[in-house]
């Protein structure tokens, strides 16, 4: 699984730091690094919506807030509920 999040001039001001850091907390807490690529890349065309980010090429705005119930959705999805999250 790839997650690409977007860090420019944009999705930097809407806060991309603070979810990137929510997701490497997640991924260290759920056992999923090295499992799972965190990617910064530039824009991926959804600026007006939030924070932008592909995980498996499927698009998503995200928020410090919100990224987390998208992740868990995305992982179990993924892996079958394989993993307690």
């Amino acid at each position: 699984m790839i997650i690409e999040i977007c860090v420019g001039s944009s999705c930097h001001l809407k806060g991309s730091y603070d979810v990137i850091k929510e997701i490497e907390y997640y991924l260290k807490n759920n056992n999923l690094e090295g499992k799972i690529e965190l990617k910064g890349c530039f824009c991926i065309g959804h600026c007006t919506e939030g924070v932008s980010l592909k995980i498996n090429e499927k698009h998503f705005s995200a928020s410090k807030e919100s990224i987390i119930n998208i992740l868990d959705e995305m992982i179990k999805e993924k892996y079958n509920a394989a993993y307690e999250l």
